[in-house]
C-alpha cells in the first residue's frame, strides 16, 4: 500500500471518533461547569422544569443556564420535552454526576479538562525548551485534588483502606503518630484525626495554599490531635518517629520521589508500616492499552504530575510511572516487605501496604 492509498471505511470511522472527540471535549468543560455551579446537584430535586425554573431553584442566570442545558440536551445527559419545554435530569444520570453521588461522582473529575487547559500555552513553550510548569500556576488544582480525596480516599478509609493493614484501626484507636507526605488540603488526614482522638497526626505538604486550607478546617473540626506544616518532604529528616506514614497519590508528582521514599524509609519505626496509594498502571505504554482511563491519566501527567516535577528540577516521573517502577524505587528505598492492593471503588489507584522488613 503506498502513502495514497487509503482504506476509505477506517478513514471514515476515524473522523467520526474525530468528531465524538470534539463533543465529548466541549461537554466535558460543561460537565465541569455543571458541578462547580451545583446545576447537576439542583436538576436532581426537581421536576420536569422550564430553564427559568432550574436557573431560579440555582441561584443562576438563565440565559446562561439555557445555553447550558441545550448542551446536556444534545450531549445526551438531559432529557427535553418540546412541548412543555421542560428539562429532566434522569437519576441513572443523577447517580454519576451528583454529589450526593459520591464515590461515584465523575462530575467531580471534569474539574481538571479546564484546569489543565489553563496551562496549555506555558507547557507548549516546555515542548520547545524543555524544563517545566510549576505548583503556582495551578491555583484550583489543590481544590479539585481535595474533592478526589474525599471520594477515593476519605469516603473509603474505615471500610476499605485503613483495614487493608491488619490491626492498623485497634492500633489507631489505642493510639500511635502518624505522618502524611504531600497531604494537599488535609482532607485524609483529618477525617483520621477526627476518627482516632488518641493518635497523633502531622501533615506535610510543599504548598501553602493547601496547608492553610488543611489547617482551616482542622480548626472548624477542632482537632487537636493534627498539624500540618509547609514543607519539602525531600528534606525530611525525622528518624523512626512514625508509626504509620501515609501518601495520597503524592510521591509521583514529588521532584526527588527517591529521596522522599528513602526518608520515609528512614522516618518509620522498625514496626512501622507505609500505605501509599498511587496509580494504577504499567509502567510501559503498552501494557495500558486497555486502560478505561489511560489517556485521562496520561493528559493529567503530561499537564501537571510530570510537568511540576521538572519545573523543580526533578526526576519527571508522572503519574504513569507503574506498578513496575513502583516496585523497583520501594526496594531501592530499602522496603523489602510490599502488598499490592486494589480496591472495587477506585479503578485509577493502586494501594501498597509496605514495611521494612
Amino acid at each position: 500500500m503506498t502513502v495514497t492509498e487509503l482504506d476509505a471505511t477506517k478513514a471514515e470511522a476515524f473522523a467520526e471518533r474525530l468528531l465524538d472527540i470534539l463533543n465529548s471535549g466541549a461537554i466535558s468543560l460543561m460537565i465541569s461547569i455543571g458541578h462547580r455551579t451545583g446545576l447537576f446537584d439542583t436538576l436532581s430535586t426537581l421536576p420536569p422544569s422550564t430553564s427559568q425554573g432550574i436557573a431560579e431553584a440555582a441561584g443562576l442566570q438563565e440565559r446562561y443556564v439555557r445555553e447550558w442545558l441545550g448542551a446536556m440536551v444534545t450531549g445526551g445527559f438531559v432529557e427535553y420535552n418540546s412541548v412543555n419545554k421542560t428539562y429532566w435530569f434522569p437519576p441513572e444520570h443523577a447517580a454519576f454526576l451528583t454529589r450526593g453521588a459520591s464515590p461515584n461522582n465523575l462530575a467531580s473529575f471534569a474539574q481538571f479538562i479546564p484546569l489543565l487547559g489553563n496551562v496549555e500555552d506555558p507547557i507548549l513553550e516546555c515542548f520547545q525548551r524543555g524544563g517545566g510548569v510549576p505548583y503556582a500556576a495551578f491555583p484550583r488544582f489543590h481544590q479539585a485534588m481535595a474533592e478526589e480525596s474525599g471520594q477515593t480516599v476519605v469516603a473509603a478509609l474505615s471500610d476499605g483502606i485503613l483495614p487493608l493493614v491488619p490491626g492498623l484501626t485497634d492500633a489507631l484507636n489505642q493510639g500511635i503518630d502518624v505522618l502524611d507526605v504531600g497531604c494537599g488540603c488535609g482532607r485524609a488526614l483529618n477525617a483520621m484525626a477526627a476518627l482516632f482522638s488518641r493518635s497523633r497526626f502531622r501533615g506535610y505538604d510543599i504548598s501553602p495554599e493547601a496547608i492553610a486550607t488543611a489547617q482551616a478546617e482542622a480548626a472548624t473540626l477542632k482537632l487537636d490531635n493534627v498539624g500540618f506544616e509547609v514543607r519539602d518532604a525531600a528534606t525530611l529528616s525525622e528518624v523512626e518517629t512514625y508509626d504509620l506514614i501515609t501518601t495520597f497519590d503524592a510521591i509521583h508528582d514529588q521532584a526527588k520521589p527517591d529521596v522522599v521514599l528513602s526518608n520515609i524509609y528512614r522516618a518509620l519505626r522498625p514496626d512501622g508500616v507505609y500505605l501509599m496509594q498511587d496509580i494504577r498502571a504499567k509502567s510501559d505504554v503498552g501494557g495500558n492499552l486497555d486502560h478505561p482511563v489511560a489517556p485521562f491519566l496520561y493528559t493529567v501527567s503530561c499537564l501537571h504530575c510530570m510537568t511540576v516535577s521538572l519545573a523543580a528540577g526533578g526526576m519527571g516521573l508522572g503519574a504513569m510511572w507503574g506498578e513496575e517502577k513502583t516496585l523497583e524505587m520501594l526496594k531501592e528505598a530499602g522496603f523489602t516487605n510490599i502488598e499490592l492492593h486494589q480496591l472495587e471503588h477506585d479503578i485509577q489507584n493502586n494501594f501498597y501496604v509496605v514495611r521494612k522488613s
